[in-house]
């Protein structure tokens, strides 16, 4: 009822950290077995596993949390329960009269009072206590928030503003970016005009877990009455007038109703327009008041509150052994969860320190901040990015089962900043140092190892221009390279024949293109020729016949062989071109080798 009137005025606010804060279990849970009620769901534990990520997101971010459980039933409510829930099962049923009931236990071995014993299990694990309310756990939050024991209270029930509590959060998603609807009871007092006082007595005229109501009024005229009342009177006059004062609207052809008690235990629908000030019915009204302005719970002061507002060690081996039960998880994948973020909390609560140190320039005691001595972070290995948010990936300092894990930059700033000038300085030492020298390959290195062999590619291409602008000078070593071939090939030809006597000059031939005697020794090199054995007849007469060919070609070659009294035939243009070819991959295996 109340979260409509007070929608407009709420805000978003990006959950900040370094709080304490109350959490209405009961309003967590329901909340989270909301999600998935399947059967499979329920029995894998969907519920309890959400609690267990929302409780390491606080502690990450250094909150302290209070978990405040229901107690008994308010004897003032039992009737409305009943008629909500239809608990039979729920509430146990001690044979009171519905009039005379006082507040009753609830039943403990209901499904979800195991799901609450569930989540106070895993809550002890991590050194967060539950404090067991009296009897609603609302009242007890909005208690402990008046008494600014804690910051604000996590609930969806909206009676905690009419128990009296200042701040309240809802919608909670926690997380990177999380975030939570906050709800100020400041701003409904300033922008509605209803305070505390207001709420209640709206509370009995539109109905409440205490009361049913008055019939036929809504909100917007329930709020312009009490508001013309006021908010330091609208009680006062309430308890000795009852709710006769609110008048019906003039013409209003609808027909009077005698009062009507629907239900023992829960007020009269109250008519409208007559006067109604029957003392049963003022009495319940003073009930309803005094439920809502003092509530049964615990003192502010007691050892119970005390208690549950001290911190307790993190239990490392008992939340393995119960996440391994309840969730069937190794002890590193739990290790994984919540080690980064007490590791996280630890480095908050140095940072609360640093700052603390620099504004009072003391040294603060550790035992009373809880704060550890020695910086959390060895160091910091490598920059990240989170979700667009900047980010360092750190080493940790005495935190057994966790090396590293990645936290906010802002944060190692405020924390450690002696740090990130360490690893600005370790990069710029990186930077500085020559990169080694990447080994080339193999072709490349054969290419440029010797100078000898890249000069020698330089002669090759000014002779190759050479060859171009001289056609004449390239016919004349085809012809000459044609007659070297057969002589390196038949060896046995020409021992004794007279071209002997001529390889003066062929020589002479090569060396004005630069082909050394080497180059022409490596075609005998890679044929192996049997002189001891003789030869076949037919290799012989062919010998003897490329012999006499070769003979004959000479004689013709100074006569026959000249460009400039050729004809330009197809044939002997193709087979120019092919010798000019081979020739020139001759020359250039003979440099590279």
């Amino acid at each position: 009822m109340y979260w409509s009137l007070a929608r407009r005025l709420t805000h978003s606010i990006i959950f900040s950290e370094n709080k304490r804060v109350c959490v209405d279990l009961s309003c967590w849970m329901v909340e989270l077995h909301k999600v998935n009620q399947s059967y499979c769901a329920t029995k894998e534990k969907v519920y309890l596993r959400g609690f267990f990520h929302r409780l390491r997101a606080l502690i990450a971010l250094n909150c302290s949390v209070i978990l405040v459980s229901d107690g008994s039933i308010p004897g003032i409510k039992v009737p409305t329960y009943r008629r909500r829930l239809k608990s039979r099962f729920e509430v146990a049923d001690d044979g009171v009269e519905p009039g005379k009931e006082t507040s009753l236990k609830r039943n403990m071995g209901s499904e979800f009072s195991c799901m609450i014993k569930e989540a106070k299990v895993i809550a002890s694990t991590l050194g967060i206590l539950c404090l067991d309310g009296v009897e609603e756990a609302e009242a007890q939050c909005a208690l402990l928030n008046l008494e600014s024991l804690c910051d604000a209270c996590f609930s969806s029930d909206s009676d905690i503003f009419l128990f009296g509590a200042k701040t309240v959060y809802r919608e909670i998603c926690l997380g990177e970016g999380g975030y939570v609807v906050c709800y100020e009871m400041e701003n409904i007092k300033n922008k509605l005009g209803l305070g505390r006082n207001s709420l209640i007595a709206l509370a009995l005229l539109l109905g409440s877990d205490y009361s049913q109501g008055v019939r036929g009024i809504r909100q917007a005229k329930a709020c312009e009455i009490v508001r013309s009342v006021g908010e330091n009177v609208i009680l006062e006059k309430v308890s000795s007038e009852g709710l006769s004062f609110v008048k019906k609207p003039r013409n209003s052809k609808k027909q009077v109703r005698p009062p009507v008690c629907s239900k023992k235990g829960t007020l009269p629908l109250v008519v409208i327009n007559g006067s109604n000030s029957d003392p049963e019915e003022l009495e319940q009204i003073k009930e309803v008041i005094d439920a809502f302005m003092n509530p049964k719970c615990h003192p502010a002061d007691s050892n119970t509150v005390s208690r549950a507002l001290a911190e307790f060690s993190f239990q490392r081996t008992k939340l393995q052994e119960i996440c391994h039960q309840f969730f069937e998880w190794p002890p590193e994948k739990t290790d994984e969860y919540i080690l980064p973020k007490i590791a996280e909390r630890n480095l908050r609560r140095f940072a609360i320190l640093q700052s603390r140190s620099v504004e009072v320039d003391v040294n603060l005691p550790f035992h009373k901040l809880q704060i550890p001595e020695k910086c959390p972070v060895s160091e910091i290995i490598k920059t990240r990015k989170v979700q667009g948010r900047e980010c360092f990936e750190v080493s940790w300092n005495d935190l057994e089962g966790l090396e590293t894990s990645i936290v906010p930059a802002d944060l190692v700033e405020r924390a450690c900043p002696e740090k990130i000038l360490e690893f600005k300085e370790k990069m710029e030492a990186k930077k500085k140092k020559p990169k080694p020298k990447q080994k080339q390959p193999k072709s490349k290195q054969k290419e440029t190892s010797s100078p000898t062999k890249s000069s020698s590619l330089i002669e090759l291409s000014l002779k190759l221009q050479h060859i171009v602008l001289n056609p004449t000078s390239v016919e004349e070593a085809e012809q000459e390279k044609e007659q070297q071939n057969p002589k390196k090939h038949n060896y046995l030809s020409l021992i004794d024949s007279p071209a002997k006597e001529n390889s003066n000059s062929d020589w002479s031939i090569m060396d004005r293109f630069g082909v050394t005697s080497s180059s022409c020794s490596l075609y005998p090199e890679t044929e192996v020729i049997d002189l001891i054995s003789p030869c076949p007849e037919v290799r012989s007469r062919s010998m003897t016949r490329s012999y006499q060919e070769q003979k004959s070609h000479d004689q013709k070659l100074e006569t026959v062989i000249e460009l400039s009294d050729s004809e330009t035939d197809d044939e002997e243009h193709c087979r120019k071109s092919r010798e000019l070819r081979m020739f020139l991959e001759n020359i250039k295996k003979d440099i590279i080798l």
